[in-house]
This record gives C-alpha cells, sequence and structure tokens, in this order.
C-alpha cells in the first residue's frame, strides 16, 4: 500500500490534477479534514482537497495568505519536518491570532501539520493538512508519518511547481516547461529525450554511446546506477536527490532522480526515470539548511552535517548536543552516504563552501 501511494505521489509530478487525491488520503492517514499545496516563485498556484477548496479559495482571495503568520514560520524553519502549531506558540497565543481567531475557527478548522521546501530554482513550495478544530491538536505518531513522505512530497512537488500546476501535453513540453536541466532515462539508463538546458552541463552529464548516461563526478554516477536499480526493486528507494560536484569537488547542483510512475507513462512513453537538475549559481545558492532536506537528513544527522559545516569536530558535536561521541559518529557515516562522500572531510568541504557562497 505504501509503495503505491508513493507512486501515485510522483505520478503527480507530471499530472498535477491528481494532486486533490492524494492530498485527500494524506488527510485520511492523519485523521484531517483536508489537505493542500501551495506554490509560489512570481506567481502564487495552489491546488487542494474537495473537502478545503472553498475554505483556501478565500484564504488567498481576500487576503489571508500575505497575512498568515503560520506559512512565514513554516518557511523559516530550518528543519526537513513537518510542523504542527505547538512548535510555535501556545493555546493562548493561538487564541489571539488573527489567523485562527478570524479565519479558521470560524470555518471549523484550527490544527493542522505543514512543512515548507525552498528550492534552488527559486520555488517556495508549502504542504499541509487541515484538521478539524474539534478533532484536536496532530500527533506525533501522524507528524511521523507525514514525515516519512516528505522527502517523495517534495520531489514530486518541484516537478509541479515548475509545470504551474498544469498537465504538460507530451515529453517535449514537459521538459520545456519545467525550466530546469532534464532528461528522460528508459529501464537500461539510456536518454529518450532531453531538453536544451541540458546541454550547459553536458561537460558533468555525458550521453555516451547508444544514448547512455554517465555522470563526470564518480561517486554521483556510482548513486545515479544505484538509484536506477533500486527503483526496479520491489523494495528499492522511489527517487533520489544527489550532489554533482565539479572537477574540484565543488558542488554545481542538486541532481534529483524521480520515478516515471503510472498515468505519467502517457506524457513520457517508455520513460522509466525523470533527472531534474537544480543549478547551484552564484545569484542564487541553496542553504545548508535546504541541502539537508535535498538530502533527506534526519534532525539528529541535521544537526550533525551543520557541526560538520562549521568545522566543529566530533568531539565538539556530541558535547553540544550532549550525545557520546560513538553516537555522533555514527550519524556522520549516514550523512556520509546521504550525501555522496566518502571520507569526513569531504562533506565538510562540500556544506562548507555551501554556507560560503549562500544568501
Amino acid at each position: 500500500m505504501q509503495t503505491d501511494f508513493i507512486d501515485r505521489i510522483y505520478e503527480c509530478s507530471v499530472v498535477p490534477e491528481l494532486w486533490p487525491g492524494v492530498l485527500d488520503d494524506l488527510a485520511a492517514m492523519t485523521e484531517s479534514h483536508g489537505g493542500l499545496l501551495f506554490s509560489a516563485r512570481k506567481v502564487l498556484h495552489w491546488t487542494a482537497s474537495d473537502t478545503v477548496r472553498e475554505v483556501f479559495s478565500d484564504y488567498v482571495n481576500d487576503g489571508w495568505f500575505t497575512r498568515c503568520s503560520r506559512r512565514v514560520c513554516i518557511m523559516s524553519a530550518d528543519e526537513p519536518a513537518f510542523f504542527t502549531e505547538q512548535d510555535f506558540w501556545s493555546e493562548d497565543q493561538m487564541g489571539t491570532d488573527p489567523i485562527y481567531r478570524d479565519f479558521f475557527r470560524p470555518r471549523g478548522l484550527g490544527w493542522s501539520a505543514g512543512t515548507g521546501l525552498r528550492i534552488p530554482s527559486g520555488d517556495n513550495i508549502v504542504f499541509s493538512v487541515e484538521r478539524s478544530f474539534e478533532r484536536g491538536p496532530m500527533e506525533p505518531e501522524h507528524v511521523e508519518r507525514l514525515n516519512a513522505l516528505r522527502p517523495h512530497l517534495a520531489r514530486s512537488a518541484l516537478l509541479s511547481a515548475r509545470l504551474g500546476l498544469q498537465r504538460a501535453e507530451g515529453a517535449a513540453e514537459a521538459l520545456t516547461a519545467l525550466r530546469l536541466p532534464a532528461l528522460v532515462l528508459d529501464d537500461a539508463g539510456c536518454v529518450v529525450q532531453a531538453n536544451e538546458m541540458i546541454q550547459a552541463h553536458a561537460d558533468r552529464i555525458l550521453i555516451g554511446a547508444g544514448n547512455r548516461i554517465a555522470l563526470s563526478d564518480k561517486a554521483a554516477n556510482v548513486r545515479l546506477a544505484e538509484s536506477l536499480a533500486g527503483m526496479g526493486a520491489p523494495d528499492g528507494a522511489a527517487s533520489f536527490s544527489l550532489p554533482l560536484r565539479d572537477g574540484v569537488g565543488q558542488a554545481v547542483g542538486v541532481l534529483h532522480v524521480l520515478p516515471v510512475a503510472r498515468s505519467a507513462h502517457d506524457i513520457f512513453g517508455r520513460g522509466y526515470a525523470l533527472l531534474v537538475l537544480t543549478p547551484i549559481g552564484a545569484d542564487r545558492s541553496p542553504s545548508v539548511d535546504l541541502l539537508r532536506s535535498l538530502f533527506d537528513l534526519t534532525r539528529s544527522e541535521a544537526r550533525i552535517a551543520g557541526g560538520l559545516a562549521a568545522g566543529r569536530s566530533v568531539e565538539d558535536i556530541a558535547s553540544e548536543g550532549q550525545v557520546a561521541v560513538t553516537t555522533v559518529r555514527s550519524q556522520v557515516r549516514r550523512v556520509l552516504e546521504k550525501t555522496g562522500c566518502g571520507r569526513q572531510a569531504e562533506v565538510t568541504a562540500l556544506l562548507a563552501g555551501l554556507t560560503l557562497s549562500s544568501h
């Protein structure tokens, strides 16, 4: 059931009209009334479960979106996780907050779990599930269920956001509309179709004999092969995000590998996987917190990564967190695996470099 649901999430990446059904199921699994997805870059796009569509139409059209303190708190949080009201406010504070007092509660809502994503391409995305006020606050076990799905929601929503939550009619239109370097692979790892933007990265994303793809970053190339193989396994990883580095080890982008699932084949035909690169440029480099999210680090792993990026030793990180050095070393190994680095010095250089160039 979980694998089927994850496939449906990825199906939404290029068939955005299916998001309301997925949001319905997210709401059902958390005993909520409905779910919604906001995407903002230069223009605001959104979609929602039918059960809350009218409420959030008022939320957008009557100006509540621009005044919402909840959205600001979610987007400012630096952990890759879903948050509830209790993470930001006391019950008394909620009772006097206009968004809850004057908007949500009069409409029978008032409890939620939400997460924000800042994508290097400039897209800001918010997911939330909305629960009736009468039902009460979101329980931790429901938040954990959402957190387990968050990496999949994030990657799929990145594509949907670039498409403006509108379905593309064909592969060529979809790849062009993404406005990011992208290509489609078959199950043998050969390029079926690519957009023009990928040509600017021909020295890093190589297309060889028989249109077979290879990455100049050897560590990333190994992880890409593993990801593609995992998609074919019954319990394999459904997607992956990995750093793409230049010859001196500096990150130049994050490569997202997404399966072509279910009715997405109507657009991408015999495509097996979709690769999308979010470049890291001097004008908009991702923060360390964003990169943590892209690598699906847990809260404790994110703390370890931040410590390494700041140049602190394993012993110092353990002392600051009041945990055993052996625990930190174990978490460092997981950070190395998720970032595709072979040694601690590599992940330190990777994240520290991004810290220096970020806004």
